[in-house]
């Protein structure tokens, strides 16, 4: 081999990287359909969501943003396109990367559905690379495996790793040495943060701490004693020292919900009846997938004025017989709905754990719920979601399951499951049963 072996990087002490997929939704849209490349696209919750989940970067151009109407995005650009949103095609899509990136460390921590942690810090000696080169090195397999971009943002810890990653998009590259972390960090703003909520911020302005550099002059204890430990890795966020570990292990549920948004103002008891269980249904059906059972639940109402009936509901045994947890909705229904308009509804269990431990040892029942839920299971998990339903869920929205912030590839987070659509080359089948609810009409 000619000429002298190439210096060993000098490892660092911790050394993070921070993954960020650029404009996820809209990009898996724009690879997959080559008539959308190039031009601006809105993504909206199926063909009846009025709001942008995200959009393009040609779309952003237009100052149009998430959130943001769809009758305002066609103002401001006339020429956008809505795509209605396809989860279970982006939880495949994140599931791919994220089983790939444990090519480049074990320790991968899957942060949002388009957003993930790596330590690298064990691996440096094994790839013998610099910070910049491994860097790529992610970029490069990220865009091998599913043909989409990425921005990844490298440092000495979670916080600024992500900070500087944000500052590179699209398609960006950064790093700051954690050396450098504390000074780089200095005279940004506390809110660009990661964590840093309007709360923790107006509780700093309060103090003259509107900078990291600011914050990280503050005596640690004003922190400590206002917000216990989240307030002492404030600090040290601030200081570039977010002493935070990457996360790779799911820990277990504190609790497990479904809620569902609904056209404003809904006042009709069947639709409101219908959503809530769609709801239950749902919660059961993943409480039984992932071997849990709970004994209490919220079931909840939102309106104008708030949440309404949002209290904790009791089953008389530990269960995840979605008829019991309908049981409850028709308990809330009946007891705190006066009528109001409704425009979303919540279902969760407050104690999921492990469905073990002593049953019922007496009972009347001829038909334990148990077995018609594991023919409903096997059924739906085969052909898709709902193939097998209650006849009051016939007219269900049609709006997709949305990714929630915690979901993970794997384990009781993994909430998008397949659909019926995804399944119909093989068939569709639908069992008419459907529950009976109290005639409460005269209560209102």
């Amino acid at each position: 081999m000619n000429g002298p072996m190439p210096d060993t990087p000098k490892p660092w002490p911790r050394l993070i990287a921070f993954v960020d997929m650029d404009a996820f939704f809209a990009s898996i849209e724009q690879r997959d359909h080559p008539e959308y490349r190039s031009r601006p696209i809105g993504i909206t919750n199926g063909l009846t969501g009025t709001c942008l989940i995200t959009c393009s970067y040609e779309a952003r151009a237009y100052g149009i943003g998430i959130g943001t109407r769809l009758k305002k995005a066609r103002t401001l650009c006339p020429e956008i396109i809505r795509v209605p949103a396809h989860p279970e095609r982006y939880a495949e899509v994140s599931t791919d990367i994220m089983v790939a990136l444990q090519n480049i460390t074990p320790d991968v921590e899957v942060f949002s559905v388009d957003e993930a942690f790596l330590d690298l810090t064990r691996c440096q000696g094994y790839w013998n690379r610099s910070p910049e080169v491994m860097g790529q090195m992610i970029k490069e397999l990220v865009h091998a495996v599913s043909g989409l971009g990425c921005t990844v943002g490298i440092s000495g810890d979670k916080t600024t790793a992500k900070y500087v990653a944000k500052r590179k998009k699209p398609n960006g590259l950064a790093i700051i040495p954690p050396w450098e972390a504390r000074a780089r960090l200095k005279d940004v703003p506390v809110t660009e943060l990661c964590g840093i909520n309007r709360g923790i911020a107006s509780f700093l302005a309060q103090r003259g701490a509107l900078t990291c550099g600011e914050v990280a002059r503050l005596p640690i204890s004003v922190l400590g004693k206002r917000f216990g430990n989240p307030g002492r890795r404030i600090w040290q966020m601030c200081r570039g020292e977010d002493s935070a570990p990457v996360e790779t292990r799911i820990a277990a549920p504190k609790s497990l919900g479904h809620g569902k948004i609904m056209p404003p103002d809904t006042t009709e008891r069947d639709v409101i009846r219908m959503y809530l269980v769609h709801m239950a249904e749902k919660l059961g059906a993943r409480m039984r997938q992932h071997a849990l059972v709970a004994q209490r639940y919220l079931v909840g109402l939102r309106t104008r004025d708030g949440w309404i009936g949002s209290h904790h509901f009791r089953t008389r045994l530990a269960t995840n017989d979605s008829r019991a947890i309908i049981e409850l909705c028709k308990q809330m229904l009946c007891d705190y709905w006066q009528g109001e308009g409704v425009f979303q509804v919540q279902v969760s269990a407050l104690d999921p754990r492990p469905a073990k431990g002593q049953q019922e040892l007496f009972t009347e029942e001829t038909d334990p719920p148990g077995r018609l839920n594991r023919v409903m299971d096997a059924i739906n998990d085969h052909y898709g979601e709902f193939t097998l339903m209650r006849a009051s869920l016939l007219h269900r929205s049609d709006m997709p399951n949305v990714i929630a912030p915690a979901w993970k590839p794997y384990g009781h987070r993994q909430t998008i499951v397949p659909t019926v659509e995804r399944k119909k080359a093989r068939g569709e089948t639908s069992l008419m049963r459907a529950p009976t609810w109290p005639d409460c009409t005269s209560k209102h």
